[in-house]
């Protein structure tokens, strides 16, 4: 049985996993909308003041005993939020005498496909959230072959930048998404960059939006906010499709995951569902969560694969 720890950025999770049974309690900071985007040290301190109420919702105290592994995110992520929930989930470990595991959040969000399918291997990836844009084959569960990422920004941190500058807010996946059903996909030729091989870039299309934004009259930029967002979705959607176009093409592979917060896009999905055989977490768990996490650790678990209580948090680790 294990329990895991998620605070890699603005979600606190806290999950049980047992191989069969799941369970999970999710708490998402909704303070910060009001900045634009993620406050480091008040993501932090939230997830100092709720994990151990958490904790308490999901587990009764005699049932603490009974779980055999403590397990958080180590990295990816902001350094404040990982320590506070590799510390708490540590001191556990520690306390209760179990063994550890420190989880990769980019394998974590791999995992997640998992939580709802029995997915068979190898399949293509498409890794797509606010820090990370990756496109891989999952040879085997713990075997990764990276065929290509972004060269800049990563396709949810686009989607959060530009949702914050036409005045949609944080977070900008849903913002956007709910203004483009009203507006016109092609009203804007913004440009689709097509990089030699796998990788990505998203930097472009952010700069395109930003200069015809900023040529808009005042009342403009209040009237083509849907076009703009339909536009701005449809080219940053169909770059990620031409790249797993390539891979089902060229790997012979046309079983395809996608995972992470933009996963959850509409448009996305219904566009992937036309390359091949598709799966995806519920949107529930394409956002961090840490029944993705337990998930990891169990499969490690299952190897004899533990850390010392040393293991260090890793902002920027990678897969």
């Amino acid at each position: 049985k294990v329990l895991a720890i998620e605070t890699s950025c603005d979600e606190t999770g806290v999950a049980v996993y047992d191989g069969k049974n799941l369970r999970d309690v999710l708490y998402s900071q909704r303070v910060h909308a009001r900045f634009g985007g993620v406050v480091p040290e008040i993501a932090s301190r939230d997830h100092m003041r709720k994990l151990l109420p958490l904790l308490h919702e999901l587990l009764s105290p005699d049932e603490l005993p009974a779980i055999d592994v403590i397990a958080a995110t180590r990295g990816p992520g902001l350094i404040g939020s990982l320590l506070v929930g590799l510390g708490f989930a540590k001191s556990l470990a520690y306390a209760l005498k179990k063994p550890f595991i420190g989880v990769n959040h980019l394998e974590a969000h791999i995992f997640s496909l998992k939580i709802e399918h029995e997915m068979e291997t190898p399949f293509v990836c498409l890794l797509v959230s606010g820090g990370h844009t990756i496109l891989m084959v999952v040879e085997e569960w713990g075997r990764y072959k990276i065929l290509g990422e972004t060269l800049d920004d990563a396709a949810g941190e686009a989607f959060d930048k530009v949702s914050k500058l036409i005045g949609l807010g944080y977070p900008g996946g849903p913002a956007i998404e709910k203004a483009a059903e009203e507006g016109n996909p092609r009203a804007f030729p913004f440009p689709t960059p097509d990089l030699p091989g796998y990788d990505m870039s998203y930097s472009g299309l952010k700069t395109a939006v930003l200069y015809t934004y900023q040529k808009l009259s005042p009342q403009e930029k209040i009237d083509k906010i849907p076009d703009l967002a339909a536009s701005f979705q449809h080219h940053a959607v169909e770059q990620l499709i031409l790249k797993l176009k390539k891979a089902v093409k060229e790997t012979g592979i046309n079983r395809i995951g996608l995972t992470g917060g933009v996963a959850a896009n509409k448009l996305l999905r219904e566009w992937a569902h036309e390359l091949g055989e598709v799966f995806y977490p519920s949107r529930r768990y394409c956002t961090d969560n840490a029944a993705m996490v337990a998930l990891a650790a169990y499969f490690y678990a299952q190897r004899g694969e533990f850390h010392e209580l040393d293991v260090r948090a890793d902002p920027s680790l990678s897969l």
